[in-house]
């Protein structure tokens, strides 16, 4: 079993400030991994009929916990987890409560009740840049193209078979369940093609007719894969300026592998790197626990790969670059001719510590998915 620290820290900070800790991501990320490293406490399956069964009384199931905390795995599952898990955090202050799902708690309309005050939600993403080496991963190219699935990473070669089998039990357990989604291989070629064109901006109206699929059921479906977490929607960052991108979203697939197997793609050139780098540098951002992040585009195509407000007036830009000396700082001067007050941050793989350097009066900050998530975290 890998150990996992940063997602176990962030838990063990929720847990601080409400008993319920919400684990969401999407399926194979390694909840269920995350869940049984705890050794103080008490893991349950919820898929398992006996699991039930024992939860159908919770006053009496809680009494009985030997442990200071409790795992419910794929708690979904549950007729009425939403009781469940207020019962817990009701009536045994004390208690540690960790509750995992392949989406958000909005997703099921088991959840009668939304838990307020009670609970604090962490967003798993895919294996990290900075967890890479405790899985044997000395090349983020490798990283890159078989994605951040940890099942993925631990095995000799590159499975495309794994990817086709991860959205067939994406769609059947994820989505087939939560929302009675009937046109499997319509919902799946959408997604197939947000994967192909991922990280670039998203026209659901070309979608629509790329795919066959009536538009106002495109846009339903768009909430379904965000609720479930394999695709981050991106609104453009605007103060309200006239030539500012206002309205049209950027696409992110969750997992790079998705996407290279959604494309095609079976080795990397070099040109493929840059587009991917970005997913691996929104993944620290989400890692972090910022929730909000945008990107900023104008319309003489002059952008920032990722934007995320600080306070009321200050905003922080991150560029995202697979080799920095390539950097050129066109669109953060034009997007810092708007926002004066932020920091500037050029997140890239470097292989030391990061350093800072002077653009005309910009003062740019190059660093490791690492050092921008400690940054946000702080």
């Amino acid at each position: 079993m890998i150990a996992r620290p940063i997602w176990t820290d962030r838990m063990a900070s929720s847990w601080r400030k409400a008993p319920i800790v919400w684990l969401a991501g999407p399926r194979r990320t390694g909840k269920t991994v995350i869940g049984q490293s705890l050794a103080e406490a008490e893991f349950l399956n919820c898929d398992l009929p006996s699991v039930a069964e024992r939860l159908r009384d919770p006053e009496t199931f809680y009494r009985g916990l030997q442990k200071p905390a409790v795992v419910f795995d794929e708690v979904h599952q549950l007729i009425d987890p939403s009781r469940l898990l207020k019962i817990g955090a009701d009536q045994f202050p004390g208690l540690k409560i960790l509750a995992t799902s392949s989406s958000t708690l909005a997703a099921t309309r088991k959840f009668r009740d939304s838990l307020t005050g009670r609970k604090r939600v962490v967003s798993l993403t895919p294996v990290l840049h900075e967890e890479l080496p405790a899985f044997g991963i000395n090349d983020v190219r490798t990283r890159l193209l078989r994605g951040g699935l940890p099942p993925m990473l631990l095995v000799k070669r590159l499975d495309s078979e794994f990817f086709s089998e991860w959205q067939d039990s994406y769609f059947a357990r994820d989505v087939q369940e939560l929302f009675n989604v009937e046109k499997r291989a319509g919902f799946l070629r959408v997604f197939e093609l947000l994967l192909r064109q991922s990280g670039g901006m998203l026209d659901v109206t070309k979608l629509s007719k790329e795919s066959q699929i009536s538009r106002p059921t495109v846009t339903n479906w768009l909430e379904v894969y965000q609720t479930t977490q394999v695709v981050h929607l991106l609104r453009p960052f605007s103060g309200g300026g006239q030539r500012e991108i206002v309205a049209q979203p950027k696409a992110y697939g969750f997992d790079t592998g998705l996407v290279c197997h959604a494309r095609g793609w079976d080795t990397l050139r070099p040109d493929d790197c840059g587009v991917l780098w970005e997913h691996l540098v929104l993944d620290a951002i989400i890692a972090s626990g910022t929730d909000r992040v945008h990107f900023w585009r104008d319309k003489q195509q002059r952008e920032v790969d990722f934007v995320v407000p600080r306070g009321r007036e200050a905003v922080d830009a991150i560029e995202c670059k697979w080799n920095p000396s390539a950097f050129e700082p066109r669109g953060l001067k034009a997007f810092r001719e708007l926002y004066p007050k932020g920091w500037n941050y050029v997140v890239s793989p470097l292989n030391g510590p990061g350093y800072e350097r002077m653009e005309g009066r910009l003062k740019l900050s190059f660093m490791s998915p690492h050092e921008l998530r400690l940054k946000l975290t702080g």
